[in-house]
């Protein structure tokens, strides 16, 4: 690790706490101000990169004669769109509808288009969609800055801010600037992650519980809360038995819209059996095999009835390849990162690697960030320039396919 990268270190014995809230004898605003400080650069990156972002989207609508705020609304953001202006059916349904969805996102929008949106945008869609861009951006601006935060702590200040660059130029950022859950549900996770490192287990596991009201893959967490609980135990012994209060506000926010559903639909399960038949959604360990096998079957020259090749199955295997690639990183860096976020990010990746409708597309692969960042730990100098430009290039020209609504997928 470079000399450099141990510019913010935690005071040991301490957990949790830095070295300037520690011995600086700064009032509150003091400390504000320094986080504010600290985190300036991972603003300042991903403020830049939204701009780009919009543009694309700029271009795009320009381009195919649509409104702006069109292209920042396709694949699932219609959904959530939906899912805000009027809410779950009441029965259960075999279809596609917006049951397959979770609360929380579509709640958050709601209310931020109608306090904030609606005085200036009176037109419902409209306000919806801003607002639903509103909340994803800042959204993933918190994910963002917690990112540097976290790899600080597991690798040093330059790394860090390597790791934003990374993170703010990978493709899948593209669900920041854009109606999609993954605003809420990521600076969540990571919040957890941190909480977890830190001991604080009302704190990971409310938030774990939180997250899981927002995406189906959050419930990641409820496991990586449980196995943190458990070698907290192993290595203090019973008098530890506080870290089981992660475990169990982990499941919260999950029960808690089981419970609603149940009331609202007469099922609890009606989420599952609306992505179930509506998106033959399901886990299967030859997903991706399944996924080569229909790639090939399209790109064969014995097969002349596909005049075009679905990109999401050569994202999404391509996804697959880098994922596996990236794992053998995050296992090579185990003694550095925690337990907790190997864990996650092994539990995201199986999401993506056994999803027979949602492979290792870019959107997968940010939610399972510490994969995406670890490279800030092993690349620098012009090799990291590279890849830089390459991310950069990628997030452009996939998100100008995604932003049509027909080609790509997030």
């Amino acid at each position: 690790m470079e000399a450099s990268d141990h510019a913010e270190q935690l005071v040991p014995g301490a957990p949790g706490l830095d070295v300037s809230i520690v011995t600086a004898p700064g009032t509150a605003s003091r400390r504000v101000a320094g986080v504010i400080s600290r985190a300036r650069f991972a603003i300042t990156v991903y403020m830049a990169t939204r701009g780009l972002l919009l543009l694309v989207a700029l271009l795009n609508g320009i381009l195919r004669h649509h409104a702006f705020t069109h292209e920042l609304s396709q694949w699932d953001g219609l959904w959530y769109r939906e899912l805000a202006n009027h809410g779950y059916p009441e029965q259960v349904l075999h279809v596609q509808s917006t049951l397959g969805f979770l609360p929380l996102y579509p709640g958050i929008v709601w209310v931020v288009a109608h306090v904030f949106v609606v005085p200036i945008a009176h037109w419902q869609i409209l306000s919806t969609t801003v607002a639903g861009v509103i909340v994803s951006g800042l959204g993933g601006l918190a994910a963002t800055v917690l990112v540097q935060r976290i790899a600080v702590e597991w690798w040093g200040e330059a790394a860090g801010r390597r790791a934003v660059l990374i993170f703010c130029l990978f493709p899948g950022s593209i669900v920041f600037s854009m109606v999609y859950a993954e605003g809420v549900m990521l600076p969540l996770a990571i919040g957890c992650l941190l909480a977890l490192q830190r001991r604080r287990w009302v704190l990971a596991g409310a938030l774990a519980g939180v997250a899981s009201a927002t995406e189906p893959q959050a419930l990641v967490l409820v496991p990586v809360c449980a196995i943190s609980a458990a070698l907290e135990l192993r290595r203090s012994g019973l008098s530890a038995r506080r870290a089981l209060l992660a475990p169990a506000l982990s499941t919260v926010g999950a029960l808690g819209f089981a419970v609603f559903l149940w009331f609202w639909t007469g099922s609890p399960l009606a989420s599952l059996i609306a992505q179930r038949d509506g998106w033959s959604e399901k886990t299967d360990v030859f997903a991706l095999v399944h996924l080569a096998q229909q790639l090939g079957a399209q790109i064969s020259l014995r097969h002349f009835d596909h005049p075009t090749i679905d990109l999401n199955l050569a994202v999404g295997l391509a996804g697959a390849i880098i994922l596996i690639g990236l794992l053998v990183l995050v296992v090579r860096n185990r003694r550095e990162m925690s337990a907790e976020a190997i864990f996650y990010t092994l539990g995201m990746a199986w999401l993506g690697m056994t999803s027979e409708y949602v492979p290792p597309m870019p959107r997968l692969l940010i939610t399972a960030f510490p994969a995406v960042i670890v490279v800030a730990r092993y690349v620098r100098g012009r090799p990291f320039t590279v890849l830089l430009w390459v991310n950069g290039v990628a997030l452009a020209g996939l998100s100008a396919l995604t932003f049509v609504g027909t080609t790509l997928r997030p």
